[in-house]
């Protein structure tokens, strides 16, 4: 099978196109021919930031996958054919971690781009366990690519399990700091469950498009104290008729100021979950969770079985990709990686190859 790869060979050096051969799958593997991979921030930091990957380079990058199954490994077999998102965190399954619910912290678990090579490439060689089937009836009346939907593995997923987790309830108050790329689907997310959202962003064109997606109130930090913001966010739930207390904050921006801005929106029994991610340190009074009763969530990615209802919320429409997404040639990877990393792209870019 003739297949290329785009391999970071050292960090911010171009990255180069390499041929290799994914054949044959072991067994309980399958080969999935790319139909599109989301550029994430994580492949940003892995690239400029010095984050270091679980497997040195030379590695292939990206782990918002979806494709077709080509090829598969013995006992496989029945995902022959079949159209898939590959999980951007493959749990063992078998640990104590695993049976516990704890999946996504597996210590065994497989990371495209991160432990295993990923999906900048014309396929991959993954893990069947886990695997999301996409009905193509469905992604067919959506008005999706099978491609499109590759942001489900990550993009989607991640925010949808920190509102399940979180509790996220129909009459209740959501918070989202940062609605670029994550923070965006959060919103909608939370929204889903039946949430007044309430978006926190120092980016008027991305307060305008998710306002467009579901957010009822939107509010600039740039300018806003701390106290501003809490006082803005309790008003509008008291003229709402939302809870005043017990509000549910997801921190998406990734940023020092993100994450302070929502710590200090923390009151009386409320939730923060740590969904973005910084290597930059904050300094916190703690002790304000056991003033409020207060508690904070850290959220690494989705347990596989999770994937079918993230995704079917996005072929139900009620999670929309189409104005946060665009395409790119895989070849084009330099470029969209530089202009990325510079703001000039505010869309998530799926990168497809020659061949999808």
């Amino acid at each position: 099978m003739a297949a290329h790869r785009w391999l970071m060979t050292e960090a911010k050096a171009p990255m180069q196109r390499a041929q290799f051969d994914p054949l044959p799958p072991g067994p309980g593997e399958v080969v999935v021919a790319v139909a599109g991979c989301g550029v994430c921030h994580t492949d940003l930091g892995y690239y400029y930031d010095g984050v270091r990957t679980n497997r040195p380079p030379p590695l292939t990058l990206g782990h918002e996958i979806s494709g077709r199954v080509v090829a598969c490994g013995a006992g496989a077999e029945a995902w022959h054919d079949r159209a898939v998102i590959v999980p951007a965190v493959i749990p063992c399954g078998q640990c104590a971690l695993c049976r516990t619910g704890r999946a996504t912290i597996c210590r065994s678990q497989k990371m495209p781009g991160n432990d295993i090579d990923g999906g900048f490439a014309t396929h991959v060689r993954v893990p069947a366990h886990g695997l999301c089937g996409v009905d193509e009836a469905r992604l067919g009346t959506s008005g999706l690519a099978l491609a499109d939907v590759s942001v489900v593995a990550d993009a989607v997923t991640t925010p949808y399990q920190a509102v399940k987790r979180a509790g996220v309830t129909p009459g209740s108050l959501a918070v989202v700091v940062g609605v670029g790329g994550v923070g965006g689907y959060a919103a909608q997310v939370a929204a889903a469950f039946g949430a007044t959202v309430a978006a926190i962003d120092v980016d008027d064109a991305k307060l305008a498009q998710i306002a467009r997606g579901g957010a009822a109130l939107t509010l600039n930090a740039r300018g806003m104290d701390d106290r501003a913001l809490k006082q803005a966010v309790q008003d509008f739930a008291r003229q709402r008729g939302l809870p005043e207390a017990g509000w549910f904050i997801f921190e998406c921006s990734g940023t020092a100021a993100g994450q302070l801005t929502a710590y200090g929106l923390i009151n009386h029994g409320s939730t923060l979950s740590v969904v973005g991610f910084t290597r930059d340190k904050v300094e916190i009074r703690l002790s304000n969770l056991m003033a409020y009763d207060a508690r904070c969530l850290g959220n690494w990615g989705c347990p596989p079985e999770l994937y079918p209802e993230a995704l079917g919320l996005v072929l139900d429409g009620r999670v929309r990709l189409a104005p946060y997404i665009e395409q790119r040639p895989l070849d084009t990877i330099n470029a969209v990686f530089a202009d990325v990393h510079a703001g000039r792209i505010k869309r998530r870019v799926i990168l497809v190859p020659d061949s999808a």
